[in-house]
């Protein structure tokens, strides 16, 4: 692609172009995002699979085997046990962000990412081969500390890499590589349950290796990013990177605010704390902000237990797995939207039409769930027509997240903090939005029991707060350069006097 010298707001204009090797690269480095995917697709599956729940809780399975058509469908799945199994991985995904903070921050973003493919890969091992519950639940603590290893460090690096003007398409790569690991791991599921022997779910579980080796062998052969070199003293190698990733010997002016934000960065000793001044007000706002809300959408609530979900309101457990399949297509080719428009109608434009349309549908939903079943969670008969509107809606709303506040979740908070600060940033960003999922996936099925239909209002509910809050406090940040993304707060009617008194006070 041609690399012309475009305006874009800051007062840099740096030249360059969207090269081969970029391209390559930042697609190697979304394979971070086929471990996370693949996670949250398979545990749904897998605790949906009735050898699973035999073996491993068979309290649960007997509540399901024996549950009668007038007994309430919302309650049958009700177990702290089977949801810890789900949720105990993003309480040690919180865990390893944080001290993947340190690691991304001294010794670069690559070895980051190899260390969380080398402790996914355990994990998988462990689930695969699993006797006793406790077998699964430190495999899924393994897996949780290799996401929070990935998800700190993926993000950052695609955003260092990239180009500015297209620095939103190629991190949402990272989103891209979540969804289709989703969709894989909903058609293994698929598939897998239908093996005779009842082993099927050591499959899906142990299959979460192929994208854990994918990642390790990917970043071996990953460059530094530019920011990261001149992070760690290697200012000429730095240089040399930058010049082949931008295609372009011009890359002085963009270099030297490299070097000059890595020099601003050397001056804070402590960015946990620094992160903490009002100048940085904004942005730590957004880090916490975002993913609490992205969390809040429901979207992961369809993610881990849409098997689980469909099976609850009335489906066979084949079919359960085959509207999650459908659920998760839906959310890969939604996904392609976003990485082909989020450059060119901006960040803000994308995050409230997609809240607009997760509220209608979760609105409806609620509405035919109610209509179906009540407050009593007695189904009757359930249409094959209206199992087929359930579904349709579910993948509309699916749709809306995934060219919304599922790439963009990810992709502004990594883009909008100064060097300085950045790794640890992406830390609250990485452990608010494991915290979140952790308690959602943990109280989801105590949830569904109580609130019942109710559950889904719940949901729309946030999703109006989280769009009126985007819609007040997000800036638009499409093509600036990462390098001069304090402009954009600066000129922010509610967050300039934030960042302009802080910066007076300084120079007092």
């Amino acid at each position: 692609m041609p690399g012309a010298i475009i305006n874009n707001g800051s007062g840099k204009n740096y030249p360059g172009k969207l090269t081969f090797r970029v391209f390559i690269t930042c697609i190697t480095a979304a394979f971070g995002g086929l471990i996370f995917g693949y996670d949250l697709g398979i545990s749904g599956g897998v605790t949906s699979m009735d050898p699973f729940l035999k073996k491993f809780f068979p309290n649960v399975y007997e509540k399901e085997a024996n549950i009668k058509p007038s007994d309430n469908q919302y309650c049958k799945f009700d177990s702290q046990t089977l949801t810890l199994f789900t949720s105990s991985l993003y309480l040690a995904a919180l865990v390893a962000s944080l001290a993947a903070s340190i690691i991304t921050r001294l010794f670069g973003r690559r070895l980051t990412m190899i260390t969380g493919g080398v402790l996914f890969l355990a994990g998988a091992a462990l689930n695969g081969f699993a006797q006793e519950v406790w077998m699964l639940i430190v495999g899924r603590m393994l897996l949780g500390f290799g996401i929070g290893c990935a998800n700190q460090s993926v993000p950052i690096y695609v955003s260092e890499v990239a180009p500015y003007k297209y620095r939103g398409a190629l991190n949402n790569m990272f989103q891209l590589a979540i969804t289709i690991g989703i969709f894989v791991a909903n058609i293994l599921n698929y598939f897998f349950d239908k093996m005779k022997n009842g082993e099927g779910w050591r499959y899906s579980l142990g299959f979460a290796s192929v994208p854990a080796i994918m990642i390790i062998i990917g970043a071996i052969f990953l460059p530094d990013s530019p920011n990261s070199l001149i992070e760690r003293g290697q200012n000429d190698k730095a240089k040399e990177e930058l010049i082949k990733i931008r295609g372009t010997t011009d890359v002085d002016e963009e270099f030297q605010d490299l070097v000059l934000a890595s020099d601003i960065s050397k001056s804070v000793k402590h960015p946990w704390m620094s992160l903490l001044n009002r100048k940085y007000r904004p942005q730590l706002t957004m880090a916490i902000a975002i993913p609490f809300f992205q969390q809040l959408t429901g979207m992961n609530v369809i993610t881990f237990y849409a098997p689980v979900l469909f099976k609850t309101i009335g489906f066979s457990g084949t079919a359960s797995l085959m509207s999650a399949l459908i659920t998760g297509g839906c959310n890969m080719l939604a996904t392609f939207v976003s990485i082909a428009t989020v450059d060119k109608f901006g960040r803000r434009t994308l995050f409230l039409e997609g809240g607009i349309q997760m509220f209608i549908c979760q609105i409806v939903v609620a509405i035919a769930i109610a209509l179906k079943f009540g407050v009593d969670g007695d189904p009757g008969i359930l249409p094959k027509w209206y199992a087929i509107v359930v579904v349709l809606c579910i993948c509309v709303y699916v749709m809306g997240f995934a060219w919304s506040w599922g790439p963009l979740g990810w992709l502004v908070p990594s883009e909008i903090f100064p060097l300085e600060v950045r790794s640890a940033a992406q830390s609250i960003n990485v452990s608010v939005n494991m915290i979140c999922t952790f308690v959602i996936a943990q109280i989801f099925t105590t949830m569904l029991c109580h609130m019942k239909f109710g559950l889904f209002i719940f949901f729309a509910f946030f999703v109006i707060v989280m769009s009126t809050f985007i819609y007040k406090f997000l800036p638009e940040t499409k093509g600036v350069p990462i390098e001069e993304m304090s402009t954009v707060w600066e000129k922010h009617p509610y967050w300039g006097k934030f960042v302009k008194d802080d910066d007076a006070k300084e120079e007092v």
